[in-house]
């Protein structure tokens, strides 16, 4: 949006734009992102782990599958207070768009088998770890510290690939998965120790 301000001798014009996410405002959502991730693994071990491809998934396995890309999305929307991104650009609105909608294929997907439900779930990883990988490459020059989320999202990307791929295995299960998101707490993690240097970094640079 533009404003424009005008007297008899001089015209001034100002251009908001959107803000840049603070480097404390990320390392909040990525501990908090961390924690429901371990809090998640810990659950699909414990009760879902044995269920393979061509099992249909039990009550508490459906929720815990829906309830992972719908947390996706709420931590976008979430990053938006926390991290202080200012208004949802594109990109963002993008990923709520896509874990709203891989929540409602999963919940679909419950009622079939747990390899319909691995492919859905690939599907949406290799696509929401393009999306971090084009977030992550934004913010370089505005946060810096953001070569964890690039690895994280470019494994991501990878991961979904060999889900989809591996759907079709009446081997694989849901241990697998567990894994993909424990793997992702430990990057998230990293990349809290990545912002919590650089902002000492900058604050010993001032």
């Amino acid at each position: 949006m533009t404003q424009t301000s005008a007297t008899s001798h001089t015209t001034t014009t100002t251009t908001a734009t959107p803000a840049a996410a603070t480097p404390s405002g990320l390392r909040s959502l990525h501990l908090i992102r961390v924690v429901f991730s371990l809090i998640w693994v810990a659950l699909v071990l414990t009760t879902s782990a044995s269920l393979d491809s061509t099992d249909r998934p039990t009550a508490i396995a459906a929720v815990l599958l829906v309830i992972y890309p719908l947390w996706d999305a709420v931590a976008t929307l979430l990053e938006r207070r926390l991290a202080g991104t200012g208004p949802m650009d594109r990109v963002g609105a993008i990923n709520v768009a896509l874990g709203l909608a891989t929540a409602a294929g999963m919940l679909g997907a419950t009622f079939a088998t747990v390899g319909t439900a691995l492919l859905v779930f690939g599907v949406w990883a290799l696509l929401s770890g393009a999306i971090q990988l084009v977030v992550a490459i934004r913010r370089r020059r505005t946060v810096g510290a953001q070569w964890p989320m690039i690895i994280s999202g470019g494994l991501s990307v990878l991961a979904g690939g060999s889900f989809a791929a591996m759907s079709a295995s009446p081997t694989s299960g849901l241990s697998s998965v567990a894994g993909y998101s424990a793997f992702g707490a430990f990057w998230f993690l990293v990349s809290v120790v990545a912002l919590t240097v650089r902002g000492r970094r900058d604050q010993h640079a001032s």
